[in-house]
């Protein structure tokens, strides 16, 4: 196990980075709206750039249809960091995060009432895929997960106690390997399944506290390997980077997430602009903007359309191989979590 494996898992993030201004509540004391109002966004990394594009396309529509300005806060962090910081005290309307189980958290502290999954999606507002990202040429030879438990690898990955990306990435080379699809390791041989994910925790050099500072820490020279999600491989190529990425033959789904936060519209007096961007993320023309970035689409008929963009997995499990989150987020990130036991164990013989 790498020493800096150590120290950074030991890393937890609450800084909330912020741009933009203040918050006027939706009408003012003659009951009109007000010529101008704020929505805050406190999202994960990985989709910055989509939102870019799309936060435009929803003020212009905004203003033309109510005659408002409307501007954004936007704070990217990790998804579980962002979560936390939400609960702590940070006052996003609008949460878009990486995993359920970070909405979850923002319900059960009180300040999402409504119920978040009541749509067609169930809440989720983009999917994506967990893959391998290698340098140009694949000099490592990696074509599935069975290759990054080979000697002297380095691989990036982010801390699952702050990013959502990370847990993905653990439970889609844990469920690889329990349904038979890592060579070496026996289907549904849990011994087997845990002593694969401790040979390739133990090829981690770099564990950052989001998925796109893991990106970032990629494309300075870094590592071998980074696991990762499907978009970030596209978007990166886009702008010009010349790695390659690998689709493993058995990876997960991740479904992410979008929910108005209750307290924080009732407070500011936002909730109807905030329902208003929920749903014109969920409209055509946004999901088309997120799979211009990677993302594949939650909106069926988007999804038909743009499926020559995106590879076909020969097996694409969901969280529900492990109960849902409910059951996922105990048993692999909890005090007595298969990666909590696993890393600590790596930790104390490091």
């Amino acid at each position: 196990m790498k020493n800096q494996l150590v120290a950074i898992f030991l890393t937890f993030i609450l800084a909330v980075g912020l741009v933009g201004c203040g918050q006027p509540a939706e009408t003012d004391s003659t009951g009109n709206a007000p010529e101008a109002t704020t929505l805050i966004l406190g999202a994960y990394t990985t989709p910055r750039e989509a939102y870019g594009k799309l936060i435009p396309i929803f003020q212009a529509r905004w203003q033309e249809e109510t005659g408002q300005v409307i501007t954004f806060e936007e704070s990217y962090l990790g998804s579980g960091a962002q979560s936390r910081a939400i609960v702590e005290g940070f006052e996003a309307d609008v949460a878009a995060l990486s995993l359920e189980a970070d909405i979850t958290r923002i319900e059960e502290a009180g300040l999402i009432s409504h119920d978040w999954k009541a749509s067609p999606t169930q809440g989720m507002v983009s999917d994506s895929i967990v893959v391998l990202g290698v340098r140009e040429g694949n000099p490592k030879n990696i074509h599935d997960w069975a290759d990054l438990a080979q000697p002297d690898l380095e691989i990036l990955t982010p801390n699952p106690k702050t990013s959502g990306g990370a847990q993905w990435n653990i439970l889609a080379l844990y469920g690889a390997a329990q349904r038979g699809f890592v060579d070496g390791v026996p289907a549904n041989d849990e011994a087997a399944a845990q002593a694969f994910l401790a040979a390739v925790l133990n090829n981690v050099t770099v564990m950052d506290k989001g998925a796109r500072e893991s990106i970032t820490t990629f494309e300075k020279g870094i590592g071998d390997v980074v696991i990762t999600y499907e978009n970030e491989m596209l978007v990166g190529q886009q702008n010009g980077q010349k790695y390659e990425y690998i689709i493993p033959r058995s990876t997960i789904l991740i479904e992410n997430p979008i929910a108005v936060v209750d307290a924080s519209v009732d407070k500011h007096g936002t909730r109807v602009a905030a329902e208003a961007f929920v749903d014109f993320l969920m409209t055509p023309e946004a999901q088309e903007i997120f799979a211009e970035y990677g993302l594949r689409s939650v909106d069926p008929a988007v999804a038909q359309a743009t499926a020559a963009d995106y590879p076909q997995v020969e097996d694409l499990f969901t969280i529900e191989e492990f109960g849902g989150w409910p059951e996922a987020t105990p048993a692999f990130f909890g005090d007595d979590g298969v990666f909590t036991r696993t890393i600590s164990q790596l930790q104390r013989s490091s």
